[in-house]
């Protein structure tokens, strides 16, 4: 398929023209970068594209924003800059962090229309910013620029709100456990392939290793994942169907009375436990550093950040989800991230050439490798598979999601008023552990779901 190319040709005695961008710095940091390039070549080509156009171009600059960890941050800037090398005119201005804090940002610039131009964006934001279609682009006006054939239809699809297209997928993804080896072998027992299996290594690791040492460690929103991989297997439902709760009081009561075993049972410390450590971040938590707390749950692209995160000699390992409440199928994937372009753009073609160059460019796709997890896009995983450049961890723990996970995400899973740390799943599990009511807390998870999707349809 021919692709529009801004192409340049310019006369050997133009004068250099120095243009910022995307550039080296403090990538913890929500940074705007700036690197110059000099323009002084004969000729500029898209290696997304199959044909040239020619013509002097009138310098652009794009803001193009992103969170994430320290790796796809410098990852990310390096393939920005490399795009900037080849499509010399334009400037990307760099905004990014890590997560905490970054939804707040992305609604407020969305709501004022100060957003960037080019957004890597959660799935449900479609839903939650533009279910009007009002904030994003539709990218099929921008087909002889993006290859929007290299993506398989299904993940198109969802990323089709309001009869637009409003973004391109870049992966799917789930959560599952990562477990630290080291610990377990110092404890002298296996890693866990079952529910009874985990709460019996609570113990283990207590008289074993001491009563600061956990199986496992998590909070409001990785416990609301468990509670539903148990209720699944045993009652054979997805969370929500048709903008409603399908499981009963008494079901999720069942639900939080497995959560609290956890607990009882040592398998992992209590919230208030985990808060009074003080870390920004779980990952910077020392007590995750050095093993004593074992386990995680964490989303499978972000699998290569975990095994990095220990300190040395300690070895962290993807593991099998865990089974023994019921034989019924279990898990739920979504779209983990794309890529949109925002109405409120000046340059939506730069920013259209940005985003192709990131998703089917033989050279962004090297660089970007498997930092925002295994490429949707076939040509792009094609490209890494045929390097060796696919990351082991991410590809073991993305193959241990698709082989399990049976439910999808509905749009308002992730609804901020549920997601975020003082929403709702926070709330509920935060009570829970400090001795709340499970059938009370039951009834207002319910309810509270159910209202979020009331005021959000779909």
């Amino acid at each position: 398929m021919m692709k529009k190319v801004l192409s340049v040709t310019l006369a050997a005695a133009m004068a250099t023209v120095t243009l910022a961008g995307c550039g080296g710095g403090n990538s913890a940091q929500q940074t705007t970068a700036a690197a110059t390039e000099a323009a002084t070549t004969a000729a500029g080509e898209s290696a997304a594209a199959d044909s040239k156009a020619t013509g002097d171009q009138e310098p652009v600059t794009i803001r193009f924003s992103w969170w994430g960890g320290e790796s796809r941050h410098k990852a990310t800037l390096e393939a920005v800059d490399a795009f900037m090398k080849e499509y010399p005119w334009i400037t990307v201005e760099c905004e990014y962090s890590a997560w905490d804090g970054w939804q707040d940002k992305v609604a407020t610039q969305l709501a004022g229309g100060t957003a960037p131009d080019l957004m890597q964006i959660n799935w449900n934001w479609l839903y939650q910013y533009s279910g009007d279609g009002s904030k994003f682009v539709d990218l099929n006006q921008y087909s002889d620029i993006i290859s929007l054939e290299n993506f398989p239809e299904v993940n198109l699809e969802a990323m089709t709100v309001a009869g637009k297209l409003q973004g391109v997928p870049i992966s799917v993804t789930s959560k599952l456990f990562m477990w630290q080896k080291t610990s377990f072998d110092k404890a002298g027992i296996e890693i866990p392939t079952t529910w009874d299996e985990l709460l019996a290594a609570g113990n283990t690791f207590k008289e074993k290793l001491g009563d600061d040492y956990y199986p496992l460690a998590d909070e409001g929103y990785e416990r609301f994942w468990i509670m539903n991989w148990y209720l699944q297997q045993k009652y054979g439902k997805p969370w929500v169907k048709d903008m409603e709760v399908q499981y009963t009081v008494e079901e999720v009561t069942d639900g939080m009375n497995f959560i609290n075993s956890l607990e009882e049972n040592h398998v992992e410390p209590s919230i208030a436990t985990i808060q009074a450590d003080g870390a920004e971040s779980f990952l910077s938590n020392p007590k995750w550093m050095d093993g004593h707390y074992a386990g995680i749950l964490e989303y499978d692209s972000a699998a290569n950040n975990i095994v990095n995160s220990v300190n040395d000699g300690i070895e962290v390992v993807m593991g099998d989800y865990l089974t023994g409440a019921g034989d019924n199928g279990f898990g739920m994937s979504k779209v983990s991230q794309g890529f949109a372009i925002t109405e409120t753009s000046q340059h939506k073609e730069e920013a259209a050439l940005l985003m192709e160059f990131l998703t089917s460019n033989e050279t962004g796709v090297k660089i970007l490798n498997t930092q925002r997890g295994i490429p949707c896009n076939t040509v792009a995983l094609k490209i890494l598979e045929d390097e060796g450049l696919v990351d082991k961890y991410v590809a073991e723990a993305n193959a241990i999601t698709s082989d399990t996970c049976i439910y999808s995400f509905d749009p308002n899973f992730e609804n901020s008023a549920l997601k975020e740390r003082t929403g709702v799943y926070y709330e509920v599990f935060d009570n829970l552990s400090a001795g709340g009511d499970p059938a009370e807390l039951a009834q207002y998870l319910i309810d509270s779901v159910n209202d979020v999707n009331a005021s959000n349809p779909y």
